[in-house]
């Protein structure tokens, strides 16, 4: 059930004297993967951001410190992914359901004494939802701290592993996905089925474009016919081994810092 989570992490294997008996339970780190399960092009399974995610996290939790503590709540699959809507195969919550779900764990975490939430968001399209969820529990309960973090925020090494072409426009099951997909479940990958595809260009003199500081509404078949917007062709185990090697270093990091968090 843990699946890439250490067993004495996993934050449901503990029974609730355990929970009960935690000690400095105020600043016991949870943390609360949030994926999707939508189409990646035609190479790519529907987990994708779920399995990075967790992988990352699995990894992260392992080389951290014994002396801190620290739990990975189960995994909440589901996500907003109705910009993925033509594509089958894409289950989406709306956005009100995924903040109500994310208020409700929260709920249930302040009640049993915990004060320290990370809320880790692989999917791309849901970041402002974990904000707004982050704020208004936290508006809630005044002494309960949420912190919102996307999951490639922790490093950038990725970014000195692809292509310039790759920086600039790629969003979905490029290079980096499909490499870091290469090295958390490499079965599961269609290499025979890579695509290479990159949105249209904007038309002559406008700034908007589909990734940017000026961008406008989009949903995927906007802008791709595959389903992919980078180039997934570039891909390899090796530059996705060193992509997950340096984001399980960077939340390791992280959820030190969540521990010993004042203000």
């Amino acid at each position: 059930m843990n699946g890439f989570i250490p067993p004495h992490r996993f934050f449901p294997y503990l029974t609730w004297t355990e929970i009960d008996r935690l000690a400095n339970k105020q600043n016991v780190v949870l943390v609360q993967p949030v994926g999707a399960i939508e189409q990646h092009g035609p190479h790519l399974p529907l987990i994708v951001d779920s399995a990075i995610g967790v992988a990352v996290l699995g990894k992260a939790l392992d080389r951290l410190e014994a002396e801190v503590p620290a739990y990975a709540l189960p995994p909440l699959h589901y996500g907003k992914s109705n910009e993925h809507q033509h594509f089958p195969g894409t289950v989406s919550l709306s956005a009100e359901t995924l903040l109500a779900t994310l208020h409700d764990i929260a709920d249930s975490l302040y009640r049993a004494g915990f004060r320290k939430l990370i809320l880790m968001n692989s999917h791309g399209g849901q970041p402002q939802i974990m904000e707004i969820a982050a704020t208004d529990i936290h508006a809630k309960y005044e002494d309960f701290w949420v912190f919102p973090v996307f999951t490639w925020r922790v490093s950038d090494v990725y970014k000195s592993l692809v292509s310039e072409e790759e920086r600039q426009l790629a969003m979905h099951a490029g290079d980096a996905e499909t490499s870091l997909m290469l090295a958390v479940l490499p079965e599961w990958v269609r290499q025979s089925e890579l695509v290479k595809e990159y949105p249209p260009p904007s038309p002559p003199g406008s700034r908007l474009a589909a990734k940017g500081a000026l961008t406008f509404s989009w949903l995927t078949q906007d802008i791709s016919q595959s389903g992919v917007v980078g180039d997934a062709t570039a891909a390899t185990k090796e530059k996705g081994e060193r992509i997950l090697d340096s984001l399980a270093d960077g939340w390791k990091r992280l959820i030190r810092e969540v521990y010993e968090f004042e203000l």
